[in-house]
């Protein structure tokens, strides 16, 4: 991956992948998850992403059945099955996890493995079947010929099994290998060598996918993508380009929601039921209310808050700011640390000057105020319900209910003098 941040953590859809495994392993009805992870500092954060699961570290890196073993005290306190997934293929469904743990117990296998068909099998491990369907041994490409070669079942290394056979076989791979080191696969043999069958179950190529550059870690994100998508229209959004609007991982839209193209969504968004989100817009950490119009190219920062009927135009950007029910903010504007009370009027090139350099502080508009266009607004101020602030105008103090302000220079007119001022220009210049 070339990054100092380990591959695990690196994001799908706003989320770390191994987050996306764990939730589906919850999902798919696990009762916990341990989490195997390298001894570098790089690894610390790990921790606080799989929280409440324990992480255990794989102090010394000598293969795929020796990372499994650093597991063993879980594996050992487990009656049930247990099931080896990998931080880098996160895309595995719960529904495929549930059908390979069934397959086990469907054929009285002692193993279950599973297996795909790549559309290029390349240099991935060939699954050999017998005669009867089990599985009898995983080649592994540069040692298979030619026959081998040309079979299309593939290993994805992941495995199920009942825990306590599984941490017998574990302790019983040795690493006489041209690596030196201890292989999950060698599982196989050594429960076949035990008269256990081991049966395969299979996947779509795509769902065990490894990540092991950013090339796939793209591809990951565009598969994670699709299926975003398509869970938002079936729940009843409407998104005119899909292949153009990218969500998050917890991204909500509600029923009849309108997503236009180019649209990005951060993690942390709730779209209600109607709203219409315009093109090049980009939200996150924020709330939008039924009805309400956003964009196009308008930007919701987090803690952003828009009520029923309210519209966000092209270039506003919202921060800390809750727009009232019927609220309109149409153009050119900034809003930041501030709430704007329902019917309220914001005119083009308003800001909120939250920002003393030091600390941030709050704007308060009330109910059906009108801010005329180009207004600056100095926090902490408050505009009272129904008050009308002139276009122009820079606003330092509280303006009460229903009055009008005015916070600029008095225009002054000199008669006759533009073309005086500018012959004098001419000999200047």
């Amino acid at each position: 991956m070339r990054s100092s941040t380990p591959k695990p953590l690196h994001r799908l859809a706003g989320r770390p992948m191994v987050a996306h495994l764990i939730d589906a392993c919850a999902e798919a009805g696990f009762g916990r998850a341990v989490v195997v992870a390298g001894p570098e500092p790089a690894f610390a954060p790990m921790r606080a992403v799989v929280a409440p699961h324990p992480c255990v570290v794989q102090h010394d890196r000598l293969g795929t059945a020796h990372a499994t073993l650093a597991a063993a005290e879980a594996l050992a306190a487990t009656r049930g099955e247990a099931m080896v997934l990998y931080g880098d293929v996160p895309l595995v469904r719960p529904a495929t996890m549930r059908a390979l743990a069934a397959r086990r117990r469907e054929t009285g296998a002692g193993l279950a493995l599973l297996a795909f068909r790549p559309a290029d099998p390349a240099q991935y491990g060939r699954v050999i079947l017998g005669e009867d369907g089990f599985v009898t041994r995983i080649v592994e490409w540069r040692d298979a010929d030619a026959a081998e070669r040309a079979v299309g079942l593939c290993n994805a290394g992941l495995f199920c099994a009942p825990a306590a056979d599984l941490l017998r076989w574990l302790r019983q791979v040795g690493n006489a290998n041209a690596k030196g080191e201890y292989y999950l696969t060698d599982i196989v043999a050594i429960a076949r060598a035990e008269g256990a069958r081991v049966t395969p179950a299979e996947a779509p190529a795509e769902e065990v996918l490894g990540i092991n550059s950013r090339a796939e870690l793209a591809a990951a994100e565009a598969v994670v993508q699709r299926r975003l998508r398509a869970a938002a229209m079936d729940a009843g959004a409407t998104l005119v380009a899909p292949e153009t609007v990218f969500l998050s991982w917890d991204t909500r839209l509600g029923a009849d929601v309108t997503v236009h193209p180019n649209v990005v969504f951060g993690p942390g968004v709730t779209v209600e039921d109607g709203a219409e989100i315009r093109a090049f817009s980009h939200l996150e950490a924020c709330r939008v209310g039924p009805g309400a119009t956003i964009g196009p190219f308008a930007r919701l920062r987090p803690g952003a808050e828009i009520g029923a009927g309210a519209h966000v135009g092209n270039f506003v950007e919202l921060k800390n700011a809750t727009l009232g029910e019927g609220a309109k903010a149409n153009h050119l504007a900034y809003l930041g640390d501030a709430t704007i009370g329902a019917g309220a009027n914001i005119g083009a090139g308003t800001i909120t000057c939250n920002y003393d350099g030091v600390a941030k502080h709050r704007t308060t508009i009330g109910d059906g105020v009108f801010v005329g266009s180009n207004a600056t607004l100095v926090a902490p101020v408050r505009l009272g319900d129904g008050s009308f602030i002139a276009a122009g105008s820079t606003i330092t103090a509280d303006v009460a209910p229903d009055a009008m302000a005015f916070g600029r220079a008095r225009q002054t007119d000199k008669p006759n003098r533009a073309s005086a001022f500018r012959a004098r220009c001419k000999e200047k210049g």
